[in-house]
């Protein structure tokens, strides 16, 4: 059960002021209840949810304990039942109506909103920047994930120097194709090309043989 919004220096829930943007579920407040009894400023610390990235096709997401008086006086604290959580106000509108669970020994946020659909029309697909990062994807990139089935393909760039990415065959599915994404091909492109600002894998892993869901 949650109580409505509440300043992070109170804690009467009488000062109630919004409803709460989250719902979080008994089995995941107990988890995150029990984590934060061991940290060494337990009784300070509130769960911090921030959405790191809105790049489509879904939000990114960091949760950390934070100190409660810490919180910027915009953020959002809601109680559930013992439990303080934290949003900042630029998260507040997509965070709201999602639900905070803990299931098959992590914790999952369902949310029930999704970043805005990127204007592929709006990328820039020629120039020296695009002919650089073709030429890596063939010659570097796609070469080594053959050995998983997979490949990856230029969708464009943007004013800001973001790249754009789908991943196909073997990658597409793959539960582990974000984290590839990430921790791989993003790493590579960036060591050889430090003008690329971000990569962003716009495949939507929802579809296809293998589809998978967050």
């Amino acid at each position: 059960m949650s109580t409505p919004s509440v300043s992070p220096f109170v804690t009467s829930p009488l000062a109630a002021a919004a409803e709460a943007t989250i719902t979080v579920t008994d089995v995941a407040r107990t988890k995150l209840v029990e984590l934060r009894d061991d940290e060494p400023e337990a009784n300070r610390l509130g769960v911090r949810i921030e959405i790191l990235s809105d790049a489509p096709p879904e939000f990114t997401y960091d949760l950390t304990f934070a100190v409660l008086t810490k919180a910027d006086i915009t953020d959002q604290v809601d109680i559930h039942g013992g439990l303080r959580t934290i949003i900042p106000l630029k998260d507040i509108e997509n965070l709201r109506g999602a639900t905070l669970d803990f299931e098959s020994g992590g914790l999952v946020l369902r949310n029930p909103n999704r970043p805005k659909p990127l204007s592929l029309g709006t990328l820039t697909i020629t120039g020296a920047l695009s002919d650089e990062i073709r030429g890596m994807i063939e010659a570097e990139i796609n070469p080594a994930l053959d050995a998983h089935g997979g490949f990856v393909t230029f969708v464009g760039h943007d004013d800001d120097n973001a790249i754009y990415l789908t991943m196909g065959g073997g990658c597409h599915g793959c539960s582990m194709s974000r984290m590839t994404m990430v921790q791989g091909v993003s790493s590579m492109i960036r060591e050889k090309i430090p003008s690329v600002s971000k990569v962003v894998d716009v495949t939507d892993h929802t579809v296809g043989e293998n589809p998978y869901y967050q």
